[in-house]
């Protein structure tokens, strides 16, 4: 059977006194598929129309119901002077919203691949297109990865137009801008551009536009393929764009002149332009008080810095330089280490690498055996270790500090850059030492410096210095004293108010 696309078939010569050509042109364009429904009905008695869509895609009661229901028996199409003319009454009077009219096949072809339902009329020369595609979706519900303990909870769903529902709920201003864009050649998906046009830099809009335009995929499942296709490095741990499923989260970004990417099928959305200090941020941190948040903002950073510096300075210090360590501290690990077959190096990628399976395991296995395996593992195999002699009690909590520091990142993405680095500096530390690991952070200085998130620095506002937003980056201000807009985006308003 050919494989040929339905797009690419050659136009049959539709004549417009049988429609039944129309049918056989669409069954053998779409190689005869089960799901593909014909009713044949008889308007009047010189009138007669075909009814074609795929059941999988379309709502079939409400066709059933209503549709071949008026046509049958309310349609009064006798008195119109010609086809087309009944076409354009039958139009008008018919009970739905989204109809449209076109002779093109290959349009015809097209809209019966996204859930409408043709309607040829005998003699007309257009064909009437109606949109009674199926809803079906799962509920809008808490986020699963984003958890907050104050503030909205709920997050957005697979399906495009109740993510969009979510933030005009929220914006409700005539500055808020959704362009629509179609994306993949065989999937054909839409994705939605949203930004405010009042407080959005235009060359970043620009920027954004032009880079899902030059999109070349034949599918796009999720918005993770849009973002390897837009986002400004390739070859970095640090993300340039942030991956979210809070509509607060979005909507607090528009609102700052950022703009946003819906993709249809994916309950993740995507923003930018974005810094390395926007990970560190938390919905909830606008939720509290000022203080709390700073300080909740405090913690994670300290998180941060713990999780990817713990295993490499414990490396570098129990295998270059023991002359940093007290002395008591300093035979205390030595008595840990005393028949443990491998250097610390060596002991800390096991123990790391164990982690990471336990961890992945714990998300790949179902939820109820998930949560078990993690903690159950955990404590198994690290008492087990100790008490083989493989491994230090020492390194068991270098292990558990960096494991929990790891997990306070409130971005999932953000984590596994995490996890990247730990394995970076680690290996830095036990080839040279604190050396080593002095050069890891002197080269990921430079990268994030020359890293720019859509024309924006990544280390803004801090380098380049943009005094007036350090309200809301190592400290969160009282509220009354954010006043101005941030100016990190490029933001076109710089005082907050009408």
């Amino acid at each position: 059977m050919s494989n040929q696309d339905p797009r690419q078939v050659q136009e049959p010569c539709y004549d417009r006194h049988d429609p039944s050509a129309l049918v056989d042109w669409l069954k053998d364009t779409l190689h005869h598929p089960p799901d593909l429904t014909i009713h044949s009905l008889v308007v009047s008695p010189d009138i007669f129309c075909y009814c074609v869509f795929l059941d999988t895609l379309t709502d079939k009661n409400k066709i059933e119901q209503e549709l071949l229901t008026f046509l049958t028996e309310k349609a009064s199409l006798e008195d119109a002077p010609s086809p087309d003319d009944r076409l354009d009454i039958l139009k008008n009077r018919i009970p739905f919203s989204s109809i449209t009219c076109t002779a093109d096949l290959k349009q015809c072809v097209d809209s019966l691949l996204k859930g409408f339902c043709l309607v040829a009329l005998s003699g007309a020369s257009e064909i009437m297109m109606i949109k009674v595609s199926q809803s079906s979706h799962r509920d809008i519900s808490e986020p699963l990865t984003e958890s907050t303990v104050r503030g909205p909870q709920l997050g957005f769903t697979e399906e495009l137009s109740s993510n969009l529902s979510l933030l005009r709920k929220r914006i409700k201003t005539v500055h808020l801008h959704i362009e629509k864009i179609i994306v993949g050649t065989e999937t054909e998906n839409q994705v939605a551009l949203l930004f405010l046009d009042n407080l959005a830099s235009d060359e970043v809009i620009e920027e954004f536009r032009n880079r899902l335009l030059a999109i070349d995929a034949d599918s796009v499942l999720d918005s993770a393929y849009v973002e390897e296709w837009i986002q400004d490095r390739t070859f970095s741990p640090f993300s340039t764009l942030l991956s979210t499923e809070r509509p607060d989260i979005v909507t607090a970004h528009l609102l700052e002149g950022g703009v946003a990417v819906l993709v249809d099928g994916s309950p993740i959305a995507l923003v930018g332009p974005i810094t390395l200090f926007q990970f560190f941020i938390a919905p909830e941190d606008y939720y509290q008080r000022a203080d709390i948040a700073t300080l909740l903002r405090w913690v994670r950073i300290l998180s941060f810095l713990l999780s990817i510096f713990v295993p490499a300075l414990y490396v570098a210090v129990v295998s270059y330089h023991q002359e940093l360590l007290p002395t008591s501290l300093l035979i205390s690990i030595a008595g840990q280490r005393e028949g443990v077959p491998f250097p610390a190096f060596v002991e800390a990628t096991i123990m790391m690498v164990t982690f990471e399976v336990l961890r992945e395991a714990g998300l790949r296995m179902p939820r109820i055996a998930g949560q078990a395996i993690s903690i159950v593992g955990a404590l198994v195999l690290g008492q087990a270790a100790v008490t083989a002699g493989l491994v230090s009690t020492a390194m068991v909590i270098v292990v558990a500090i960096t494991a929990i520091s790891n997990f306070v990142a409130p971005s999932y993405s953000f984590g596994i850059t995490q996890r990247l680095l730990q394995f970076f500096y680690l290996t830095l530390a036990g080839a040279m030492g604190l050396f080593g690991v002095l050069c890891g952070v002197l080269f990921t200085v430079v990268h994030l410096a020359s890293i720019k998130s859509f024309h924006v620095p990544y280390l803004s506002p801090v380098a380049p210095a943009v005094l007036s937003d350090w309200k809301d980056v190592l400290v969160r201000v009282p509220r009354p004293w954010m006043k101005s807009y941030p100016q990190t985006n490029q933001t076109k308003k710089r005082r907050r108010g009408p």
